[in-house]
């Protein structure tokens, strides 16, 4: 349903996007996750047409998006990070302005109108100014402007940003509802428990560049089925600490005055605690942490998820 190939997108000297590729299955929600800056939204921007890029392809339904751009934004729907509603105007008003943009016939608009409102769970605010809306409402009027011409892929950039957790929950709902019915989806955020739970596919980016992608279990299976023997230390003392990881026979990462280990807690706990006291380490506290998405993205990007 859509193929990118080797995409890449530089603002002067800022490469936003350096060189992904991946492909998407028809009915499909594939997740793009990373923080803020990380080149997510350039690449929906890319996909949708609004930026094109320096160098790289796209086929959207086996069709070129930039010799024939037409024809492809009429099978896309595109949900922005920011808000895109007129605030005096309700949000009848609003989703009537968008259809005929797309040039719906009245009869067949007002009934799509019905419809969605009825989806979204909004039908008896319809008349309602959206200012006087949440900000969770007017995700799901955005998300219902979206859909109005009927499109089979969905772009989702950031659809909870700024939302209270109701709404958001509520926005998965209409985000699960939408894959049972067979919409392709490209679902971007910086939270991990939302790809978790609705993608199918993940894709982590950072710095432009996609470092990982698969399931979430083929994801797990990058950093091995151990767990993560997490030590927090009582002082910071860097030197130690990266003396601790040079001399430690496992993998290990530090993250601020924490060590994250990859071992078995029941066979090599005790050789790791005796390497902490040869050191004149002081342990304030040790947690064991399952493979875990967190930890995936930790080990891929070398840094913790940022806001």
């Amino acid at each position: 349903m859509i193929k990118v190939d080797q995409l890449t997108k530089s603002f002067g000297k800022i490469k936003a996007v350096n060189g992904i590729s991946f492909n998407i299955n028809k009915g499909e929600i594939y997740g793009l996750l990373g923080p803020n800056g990380a080149g997510k939204s350039t690449t929906i921007n890319m996909l949708s047409s609004l930026f094109k890029p320096d160098s790289g392809t796209i086929h959207l339904n086996n069709t070129d998006l930039f010799s024939e751009t037409n024809s492809c934004k009429k099978i896309i729907g595109i949900v922005p990070q920011e808000i895109s509603l007129y605030d005096e105007l309700s949000a009848e008003e609003n989703l009537f302005f968008f259809g005929k943009i797309y040039g719906i016939p009245t009869k067949k608009l007002k009934n799509k109108i019905h419809d969605l409102l009825e989806f979204i769970g909004l039908s008896g605010r319809k008349k309602d100014a959206i200012k006087t809306y949440s900000g969770g409402m007017k995700r799901r009027i955005n998300i219902a402007a979206a859909l109005l011409h009927e499109p089979k892929i969905l772009f989702l950039d950031e659809p909870t940003v700024g939302v209270d957790p109701q709404s958001r929950n509520r926005i998965f709902e209409i985000v699960e509802r939408l894959k049972s019915e067979g919409l392709t989806i490209i679902y971007t955020t910086h939270y991990m428990e939302e790809v978790e739970r609705l993608c199918d596919r993940i894709a982590i980016i950072d710095e432009g560049k996609i470092v990982g992608q698969g399931t979430l279990e083929e994801l797990k299976k990058m950093i091995g089925e151990k767990e993560i023997v997490e030590l927090d230390f009582a002082t910071s003392d860097k030197e130690k600490i990266e003396e601790l990881k040079t001399i430690l026979p496992f993998e290990a990462e530090i993250t601020n005055n924490k060590l994250a280990i990859k071992c078995d807690k029941n066979k090599d706990l005790k050789e790791v605690l005796n390497l902490v006291s040869k050191l004149n380490l002081s342990i304030a506290d040790i947690d064991f942490v399952a493979p875990n998405l967190e930890r995936v993205f930790l080990h891929l990007t070398g840094k913790e998820l940022r806001d």
